[in-house]
């Protein structure tokens, strides 16, 4: 009896000690506090594909971006004393106008509902412009617009990256021509503080930045070799042309 009983202590313990090595990788690809569980949760069946929360986030965003940028490029056409300013209102107008109609459309057939109003802080940027004049709005207008237009630059390229809807997708792609073309025609205005946005952008940044060793004592850095293509030469496609003219 006494040797029956130490044997079942003993394929006790054994059970017992392979249950407490199982239980952290069990537990780990059960939980529900994992980022895939989260997508998942967070996601709804399209016939366009899943739809996760992101691209809401997305949509509504595009949608936001419209109330209040459109009327700023029409204020901006109205009011701005110079004509690159002009220009970069026309497209506002223009681009957001479109924009709006893809995202509706979009929002429509994947039942997201949109809002009708900026947010309160658009709505204070749309204050402050208004409250502006001469040269302080179009420097205004300029930076005010252009940082927004940089963050969103970011979402886009996220969901345009991650997103498993093919409308999602494609809205993506056209918001990032969109708003490409936005940042072109602000920065042309010759109002944008570079140097304002390097620093917002390095004060909500934690990672330290990586790359190149600054150049020490006016050494000159070795010319790269160029990357060439090999093999056949008979390509069709043609190089994105630049968006502007290349600095002297």
């Amino acid at each position: 009896m006494r040797r029956i009983n130490g044997t079942a202590l003993i394929i006790a313990a054994l059970v017992a000690t392979v249950g407490a090595l199982a239980f952290p990788v069990w537990s780990y690809a059960d939980r529900s506090g994992t980022g895939e569980a989260n997508l998942n949760a967070s996601s709804v069946a399209t016939q366009w594909g899943p739809l996760s929360a992101t691209d809401r986030d997305f949509l509504v965003k595009v949608r936001l971006a419209g109330l209040w940028e459109l009327p700023a490029g029409q204020q901006a056409i109205e009011r701005a004393p110079s004509e690159a300013t002009k220009a970069a209102g026309d497209h506002l107008v223009v681009g957001h106008t479109d924009l709006d109609r893809r995202a509706r459309d979009v929002a429509a057939k994947l039942g997201v509902e949109l809002p009708n109003q900026p947010t309160d802080q658009q709505q204070a940027w749309l204050n402050e412009l208004t409250a502006a004049s001469g040269d302080e709005y179009e420097r205004k207008f300029a930076n005010i617009l252009r940082a927004a237009h940089g963050k969103v630059f970011g979402l886009i390229g996220q969901v345009r990256h991650t997103t498993r809807n093919t409308l999602i997708r494609q809205l993506a792609s056209d918001a990032n021509q969109t708003v490409l073309d936005h940042i072109t025609m602000l920065e042309g205005t010759g109002f944008v503080d570079f140097d304002a946005l390097a620093r917002e952008a390095a004060g909500g940044s934690t990672a330290s930045p990586s790359g190149p060793s600054m150049p020490q004592g006016g050494q000159v850095p070795p010319v790269p070799v160029p990357v060439t293509p090999t093999g056949d030469q008979s390509f069709t496609s043609r190089p994105v042309p630049p968006t502007m003219p290349p600095m002297p």
